[in-house]
């Protein structure tokens, strides 16, 4: 596979993903420190795991050029955790977390993200988009016009450079011309060594000290299903928005892997778990980066900053940070799917604007989890209808149906018919009809009883094998026909 990769990788590849990595690393730090600080950790905790993490996936993940590393979504799950236990049950809810991703990969349960509708798909991302912008408004307390003015000239840069050339990332000019400004003309404003600290070492195997019992399995376990499913969840929509972007297909069950491979290893090395960063994936795609070198990059460098060049990276102005961070967020929001939104049905509108609010005030996975229910109930509304049509053949009425025969439409069905009024012989014609779920079946069953009660004649024609054999009152009124489907049926207890 390397080879292969190895084969198609020009010059010109290189050196956009070492510079994009760059930029990227930079923009790492005070997103890692801030995700700790919510985590209550120190910020170490956070700036490792953006290294072990992010090169883990950089070098194994589903989508080349992807991000990964300390997360807001998944850093408040964890907020009780260390509050209540200590960051020594963290690493080994980190560890657990990290298994069951893997485990997620391994059985290729991650292709169910594909039923993430696309009105939820807008939502989350115009959500992220707003929470990325917002995220930054904290920086400017305190701080004068010289902020603004510093924030505003890197989004100019961000802007105008690519218009002339593309040589070098936009990030990486702002980055350096701002901070040589600020250090030039001993402009007074927060940087990021104001944040914290965040020189160290390079990070060692750590055996978490929580005692490995079954009571400590108890505690974790809560937290780690939780991490990991918001990680996969949010992972593998950032690849799908990446799969947009670029045009080129990744692979979520092989990233669920690397990504419950590199918390696993998070865990035993003094991290927390993490997952895709959104936002700082759009920064490397839109500075160039596009195979795996980009990210792992990222990743080295941020353990280089770490440890030998901590002293200068902490003479980087916030300001800057933050001007690239409302560029992503720009660059980030699906504008056009505000014009969609004249154009799409009224159902999928309010999908789209309710995940988008949720995604602003609540949380990423819940905001995906409401998306997908409301769309399963208006798909269900949509269809929940039996169309039908009668005629007369001699002395006997025929009902020919069209549509789906589930839970949502079982009792239009049951309504259709008029047992009481009609003749003594009636024909039940399912040959455009697909029996879903036990409910049709059910349903079935409780019309025929109704004729049969009444001494009414009752032929059913069309239905499928395993259909017919989960009825109870109308199976011997089912009548065998060539054409017949072969279709299953879906049972709750299967």
């Amino acid at each position: 596979m390397f080879s292969k990769i190895l084969k198609n990788y020009s010059s010109s590849n290189i050196k956009n993903d070492v510079l994009s990595g760059a930029v990227v690393a930079v923009a790492l730090i005070p997103e890692a420190i801030a995700f700790s600080i919510i985590a209550h950790v120190n910020p170490l905790v956070g700036l490792y795991t953006a290294f072990i993490l992010g090169l883990i996936t950089a070098l194994f993940g589903g989508k080349p050029g992807m991000i990964s590393g300390a997360t807001g979504s998944v850093a408040v799950v964890m907020v009780a955790l260390v509050a209540m236990h200590g960051v020594e049950y963290l690493f080994w809810a980190t560890i657990l977390a990290g298994i069951i991703q893997i485990l997620v990969g391994v059985f290729k349960f991650a292709k169910f993200i594909r039923l993430v509708p696309q009105p939820v798909m807008f939502g989350f991302v115009n959500g992220l988009a707003i929470v990325i912008a917002l995220a930054q408004l904290p920086m400017f307390y305190g701080e004068g016009y010289p902020m603004y003015l510093l924030v505003i000239a890197t989004m100019a840069i961000m802007y105008f450079l690519p218009k002339f050339t593309t040589a070098v990332p936009a990030g990486l000019v702002a980055i350096i011309v701002i901070t040589l400004t600020v250090i030039f003309f001993h402009i007074d404003t927060k940087t990021v060594g104001d944040l914290a600290d965040i020189s160290g070492g390079f990070p060692h195997f750590h055996f978490p000290l929580a005692p490995l019992n079954f009571k400590t399995f108890k505690i974790v376990l809560p937290y780690a299903v939780i991490m990991a499913l918001v990680g996969l969840i949010e992972s593998l929509l950032t690849l799908e928005v990446l799969e947009e972007m670029s045009g080129e297909r990744g692979y979520g069950n092989k990233e669920a892997i690397a990504l419950g491979a590199g918390n696993t290893t998070c865990g035993f090395f003094g991290g927390m778990a993490g997952c895709a960063m959104i936002g700082q994936s759009v920064i490397n795609y839109t500075s160039g980066g596009r195979g795996r070198l980009s990210s792992a990059t990222a990743a080295i460098l941020l353990l280089l900053f770490i440890v030998s060049l901590s002293e200068y990276v902490s003479k980087i102005p916030l300001a800057v940070l933050v001007g690239i961070m409302f560029m992503v967020s720009i660059a980030t929001f699906e504008w056009a799917s505000l014009d969609r939104l004249k154009r799409m049905p009224k159902e999928d509108a309010l999908v789209l604007f309710t995940v988008t609010i949720v995604t602003i005030f609540a949380d990423l996975a819940i905001a995906v989890i409401v998306g997908v229910i409301m769309s399963a109930l208006v798909f269900a509304w949509k269809h929940a209808k039996v169309y039908y049509k009668t005629k007369m053949e001699g002395n006997r009425k025929i009902y020919l149906f069209e549509g789906p025969l589930f839970f949502g439409s079982a009792k239009a069905f049951v309504e259709s018919f008029d047992v009481k009024n009609d003749p003594d012989e009636v024909v039940m014609n399912f040959k455009d009809v697909r029996v879903m779920d036990s409910s049709g079946v059910e349903a079935i069953d409780k019309i025929t009883k109704k004729y049969k009660e009444i001494g009414k004649r009752i032929t059913i024609r069309h239905l499928s094998n395993d259909c017919r054999d989960l009825l109870t009152v109308a199976g011997p009124y089912c009548e065998w026909e060539e054409d017949d489907p072969t279709y299953k049926i879906v049972r709750p207890d299967v």
